[in-house]
This record gives structure tokens, sequence and C-alpha cells, in this order.
């Protein structure tokens, strides 16, 4: 059993991960700033359901204090570090670029030194499916470039990777990104499609869709993606022997640097998600249709083949099962 460092407890990935690893027998401690930018009692509340289990212990913390990640890696002596912690929000960073700068990279670089000045076995951290930003051909594949973000939460998450890549160069850190693709679940963030779709049609209010409902999305249920987290975080990364440098390779390097997508490997038509919950719900969706986004990419679709060749990850949830569990959650939350 491992000891493990797993940031943004109190968020949606983050508690299901933590939940994972302690079902699991290992030993967590968690931290999170718990801050505002959605429903802190919904924090709160995926935070009690840890609270209880043997082996959790939960830090409270900013990601921007350098002084307090440094103590905690120093007392703790984490063997791996599972990072999920982040400013989330393609939207939002048009509007508050200082948080995402602060969170995501000040922060970011707090954890790598903290790994790398305390014997961390590997580092595993939360990338994005958007960053390919403007990049078209499809499916995406990490061995594309991906050199073109098209919102500032995308750039935070390409430095990320950058970032990453530098101390697995020069100081020989294990590190692997994931590029999450759309998750959804039981306990989601309610500033998400899925949940502002089901509550608005609850309630019976409108919903915005954006260019006009022509948008499709890798839609992946949270257990897969917790799944492949896990199976990634004990998946210490190597160097390519491979890889050769007059044609470099933007998933693998010399140094034991990884980085792969995570998602369902099926993307869904937006109007066919809503659908869905309109079944789940029993009731019907009163559309505004929008224009697209500042930010937003009409869609996203991952190529998951190395990642299920090297840890054997296999998302097996349909969107059929996974609409209703999380419709399920949802009406039992919310008393709906």
């Amino acid at each position: 059993m491992a000891k493990l460092l797993v940031t943004g407890t109190a968020g949606f990935i983050g508690y299901h991960t933590a939940d994972k690893l302690l079902a699991h027998g290992h030993e967590v401690v968690g931290f999170d700033n718990v801050n505002d930018y959605y429903s802190t009692q919904l924090k709160r509340d995926r935070l009690a359901n840890l609270s209880g289990q043997a082996g959790f212990r939960f830090v409270e913390g900013d990601l921007a204090d350098g002084d307090l990640l440094k103590g905690l890696f120093e007392t703790e002596k984490f063997e791996r570090v599972i990072h999920l912690a982040a400013q989330a929000g393609v939207r939002y960073s048009t509007e508050n670029p200082a948080a995402y700068l602060q969170a995501n990279v000040v922060g970011f670089g707090h954890i790598l030194e903290g790994c790398r000045h305390n014997g961390v076995e590997h580092l595993t951290y939360a990338s994005t499916s958007s960053a390919y930003g403007a990049n078209t051909l499809m499916p995406f594949s990490p061995h594309h470039s991906a050199n073109h973000p098209v919102s500032f939460y995308a750039a935070t998450k390409k430095a990320n990777e950058m970032m990453a890549h530098s101390y697995s160069h020069l100081y020989r850190l294990p590190t692997t990104g994931l590029r999450f693709f759309t998750v959804y679940g039981p306990w989601g963030r309610p500033d998400m499609a899925p949940m502002l779709f089901a509550n608005a049609i609850s309630n019976g209010d409108p919903i915005k869709v954006f260019n006009e409902g022509k948008m499709r999305r890798d839609f992946t249920f949270v257990d897969d993606i917790v799944d492949g987290v896990i199976k990634s975080a004990f998946l210490t990364a190597t160097p390519n022997p491979d890889w050769d440098s007059d044609n470099p390779d933007p998933a693998s390097s010399n140094a034991p640097y990884r980085l792969y997508n995570i998602g369902n490997n099926e993307p869904v038509e937006l109007m066919r998600f809503i659908s869905l919950i309109e079944k789940e719900l029993g009731r019907k969706a009163e559309m505004i249709m929008m224009p697209m986004q500042p930010g937003d990419v009409v869609a996203t679709f991952a190529d998951v083949d190395d990642l299920k060749a090297a840890t054997g990850f296999a998302p097996s949830t349909s969107i059929e099962d996974g609409v209703a569990k999380f419709i399920a959650w949802f009406k039992s939350y919310y008393g709906k």
C-alpha cells in the first residue's frame, strides 16, 4: 500500500480518486483550498464522505502558498502524488486569468518542487483536452503538436506539461500528464453542462445550447476516468528508448515523461446527451440556441490507444448507463 498526496480532493475527480484509493487500502492525504468558484457546500459534502474513512487526512490550503506545500512534502514524505487541483473552467478564464496563473502555474511549480526535493516516485497530473485548441484533426492524439490553445485555461495546462517535462529532464522526476476529456457523473461540477442542463430542465428553466447544438464531446463517466488515473499513477513514467530528437514525439521523451489522453473514445452529439437527460428526468428541455463562445471548440474526440496499451485502460460505461447513474444521484442529492 502506498502513501499518496491527492490534490483537489474537494473537487469532482479528486474526490472520486481519493475514494477509490482508500477503498483499495492506500493512505491518502487530501489537499484543497475549497474555494467558492462553485458551491462550497457540495465540496464540503464530498469531503465529509471521505473524512470518516480509514487512511484519509485532509489539509486545507492554497497551491500558491509555497511555504505550506514545502512543509507538507517535507513532513509527509509521499511516495506518489496525484495532482488534480486547479482553477477550472474555460469560459471563466477569459474573465479572471490571474486566478489561473496563480493556481495552475505558480501552484504547479510548488508541486514540482515538493516532488523534486522529497523523493516522490511519480507525479501524475491533470491536463486537459482543451490543450488541442485550434487543432481540428480527429481523433486528438498526444503525438500531434498542440501549440495553439484558444483559452487561457488551456494555455496554463499546456504550460504544466512543459514544466513537467523540464523537471523530468533536469531532475529525472517521473511525470505523467493526463489530458482529460469531458467528465461527468455523480458529484459532478455545477458549472459544467451536464449539471447545468439537469438543473434547468428539472426546474422548467430554459437551457443555453451553444453553436446551435452542433457540438460533439467525448463524454466520459467519472468511474472510468478514475480507473485510468489510478492505473497511470502506479505505472511510473520511463524514458522512451525510441525517442528521436530529430523527429520529437510530444507524448514522450528521453526523460521519464509521458503524456496520455484519457477519455471515452466515443464522442456524443450534444443534442443526444440532452435527450438522455430529458429521458431520465421525464421532462422536455426548453432550448435557447446560442453562438459559439470564445475559448470553446466544436468537437473533442480522444485517441486513447497509448493509455490502453500502457495500463489496460478500458472505459466501459455507456452514455446511457452513465447518464442514468448521474441523474439518479442528482435527484437524490438535490431532492428533485
